[in-house]
Order: structure tokens, then sequence, then C-alpha cells
């Protein structure tokens, strides 16, 4: 089977919006990505998949640490700009979270340790102990067949 309808077939599996951000020496770095889940309850681990070419991918096994920030509806320009789809200069302000560069108004952000990683085909499997969360109000960004999506309450009648 060719790429394109592999592709076409798993974007028909929705997904939330991340961005996972490290620092890596003294300076912060983003990463848009939708390949992330939830591994563990107990010890609590998460998981992002990262391209073998990724710039972000050298960085996490170097500084073997990420933050996963979930962005929320009204994000999607931060989403195209960390997936590199906006070529002009934008200045990002950044907070930190458990000494991570982690981004403003997202739902959920997450820091991690680096506990395991694996490669896995033409990417690898950071697998992040969860060192520290912060939730706040909101709707997630979605991401299904190529485009942006919100999410609609389905009636109960």
């Amino acid at each position: 089977m060719d790429d394109r309808f592999f592709r076409n077939a798993m974007g028909k599996f929705a997904t939330g919006v991340t961005v996972i951000t490290t620092e890596f020496e003294g300076r912060p770095y983003g990463m848009t990505a939708n390949a992330f889940v939830s591994v563990s309850l107990n010890p609590k681990l998460v998981l992002v998949s990262i391209g073998l070419h990724a710039h972000m991918h050298k960085r996490l096994q170097q500084t073997e640490r990420y933050a996963v920030n979930i962005l929320a509806s009204n994000q999607q320009s931060l989403s195209a700009l960390f997936a590199g789809q906006k070529k002009e200069e934008t200045e990002i302000a950044f907070d930190t979270l458990d000494g991570l560069p982690v981004l403003q108004g997202t739902i959920a952000t997450i820091t991690c340790n680096v506990v395991s990683w694996h490669e896995a085909g033409d990417h690898t499997l950071f697998v992040g102990e969860v060192t520290d969360i912060r939730l706040n109000e909101g709707e997630p960004l979605l991401f299904s067949q190529g485009k942006y999506r919100e999410l609609a309450a389905l009636s109960t009648t």
C-alpha cells in the first residue's frame, strides 16, 4: 500500500493537538505532535512519537525531558507555528513548569522525564514519567482528516 493511502486511513482517527517543548542549550524549542498517549497510571507514564529526522528527536535524546502542551481550541495558530507551517518570525512568551518551557493558555500541560525510548520504524517512542501537571478550563483543539475540528455536544434525545 502506498504512503498516502496509509496516511488517509490514520487521518480518520481524530486526535487532540499537542506541542512538545523542551529546553536545549538554554533555549526553548517546540514541535507540534498529535502522536501522544497516556501509557500507565502507576507509575504515571505518557508517550510521544517523534520522527527520527525531526530536530526535536536529538533534543529529547540529549535533554531527556519534555513537556506536553495540550492545545485549546483557540490555539490553532500555535499548532501551525510549531508544525513549521508559519514562516514569519513570531515571538512566543513561554511560562515555566518544573523547569521546562511551556506554552501559555493550554488546557493541560504535563512535564516528564524520559525513562525509556524505543525506535519504531521511522520514529522513536519517548516514554516519559510525569513530574508535574497544570490544568486549565477550555475545549481541546482537535485534528481529523487533515483539518482542525471542534467538539460538538451530542443530543441525548
